[in-house]
């Protein structure tokens, strides 16, 4: 971990020391490096934890949420440099180290082993995402939603320190070996409900489960390109790794999965209806990840092998197609100046390789063979329908909806007449084609070894 952490914090030197002819240049040949290198966390062994130190530890769970918060850097890097071209230098730079920050808050976020290091880098993730989405947010609602996203996950996240801090009181430890060793002696403390419900519900939120999901539409749609790349692919995911690290270790209370499997899974059919009457392109995408982190945390409380491996698995590859998508809207955006699907239409017939990008990722999103989604979508299906038979209607309504709000989105974006007014539309960059082939390389690459993220649970 230390030769991807070192080389992430030396990164925000370069940006400050370099040369403002080559910021851009040496930034994103820099963070590529340190994605290539975070490849070799691919190899790891499959039954043990790779320690660094008794604080920081990487197994089969942790290392595909790593290598995929890496990956995503040199993109959002990419993806903002037309965004950042008439912005002061000094800002720039600023711009670029928030999400060094952040980078590194999550990097501690997903190796750590002891407990309370893990919320305080789960809770440093807020700082500089509110200060991306405030300061380069495009609307001038940008400050209600930084309000929105900083309450919600400060009022979830505070019942998971008090939870912590008992924990630490009654065992004198918080590592996750010692709570592993210690679970069958933990089993019979009557506080056992009220912990797993107050770390459930921190994760829930960031995920974030239907009904605590408002702030995340007005994230997306106020954030810049880069954070709403972010927030999508790897913020949502750290909800979903913290449920199956920390639940793990605690009694499953079977008493209380009802009320969170009905609004997960009644949260994919609603927000995949949201979908279909949305005309704003980034909040129906944003809807659209609300309804997919809904099976994931279906799949992650019920905490089977099958579930379990299917909720990393759509994890991993949500992130990237989720990405994509965004990547995708802001390409629109940067030649309409609009992010209404009524008056984007038509984009094929002006730049056809940008037709053949959103198809490609459209078809991924609605869990086309032999997409990764489909793999982990049909995996949580089936493991959900052995918990419970009647989980296949929501599923499966869920499913039929998705499918049909991506080939709604794909319509109303690529097909139909023309607007007079994206007529005179600048072409096609490579550097934009390079951001989506970054993005499908892997979600092509996973197909032929699906094993690399499914986790090991099976």
């Amino acid at each position: 971990m230390l030769k991807i952490i070192m080389p992430t914090m030396m990164l925000i030197l370069t940006v400050w020391c370099t040369n403002k002819k080559w910021l851009w240049t040496h930034t994103i040949a820099n963070s590529m490096i340190i994605a290539f290198i975070s490849l070799m966390m691919f190899n790891l062994p499959l039954e043990i934890m790779l320690q660094t130190n008794k604080f920081l530890g990487l197994d089969f769970i942790s290392s595909p949420l790593l290598i995929l918060t890496c990956w995503l850097l040199p993109l959002m890097i990419l993806a903002s440099q037309k965004h950042l071209k008439e912005n002061p230098q000094t800002r720039q730079r600023m711009y670029i180290s928030m999400f060094l920050i952040l980078q590194i808050s999550l990097i501690l976020a997903f190796t750590s082993t002891e407990l309370i290091l893990f919320y305080i880098a789960f809770e440093t993730t807020l700082i500089p995402t509110l200060i991306i989405i405030t300061r380069w947010g495009n609307q001038s609602e940008r400050l209600s939603a930084g309000t929105y996203f900083l309450f919600y996950t400060l009022a979830g996240s505070l019942p998971l320190l008090i939870a912590l801090l008992a924990l630490q009181n009654n065992l004198g430890s918080l590592s996750l070996y010692l709570l592993e060793t210690m679970k069958p002696v933990y089993l019979f403390m009557y506080t056992n409900k009220f912990l797993w419900f107050s770390c459930l519900l921190a994760f829930m939120v960031k995920m974030p489960l239907y009904g605590v999901h408002l702030w995340l539409p007005k994230a997306h749609v106020e954030a810049p390109i880069a954070g709403s790349m972010i927030l999508a692919a790897v913020l949502l995911k750290l909800g979903g790794y913290g449920i199956i690290r920390i639940t793990m270790l605690l009694t499953p209370q079977k008493e209380l999965y009802y009320p969170f499997m009905i609004l997960a899974l009644w949260g994919v059919i609603m927000t995949s209806l949201i979908c279909m009457r949305q005309t704003d392109l980034k909040s129906l995408i944003a809807y659209s990840s609300v309804s997919h982190m809904g099976l994931v945390i279906s799949a992650a409380i019920i905490q089977t092998p099958w579930s379990l491996t299917g909720a990393v698995i759509l994890m991993i590859s949500h992130g990237l197609i989720s990405s994509a998508l965004f990547c995708l809207a802001n390409m629109n955006y940067e030649r309409s100046h609009s992010r209404t699907l009524l008056l984007v239409r038509g984009m094929q017939t002006i730049l056809p390789l940008m037709g053949m990008w959103w198809l490609m990722v459209n078809l991924s999103n609605m869990a086309l063979p032999p997409s990764m989604n489909l793999w982990g979508e049909l995996t949580i299906m089936v493991s959900l329908f052995n918990w419970s038979k009647w989980t296949i209607l929501f599923t499966g309504l869920g499913t039929l909806i998705t499918a049909t709000y991506t080939l709604y989105m794909y319509q109303m974006t690529q097909r139909g007449p023309t607007p007079a007014h994206l007529n005179k539309m600048s072409p096609n960059y490579t550097r934009e084609h390079c951001l989506m082939s970054l993005h499908m390389l892997p979600m092509l690459l996973m197909i032929l070894k699906p094993e690399l993220v499914s986790g090991n649970f099976t």
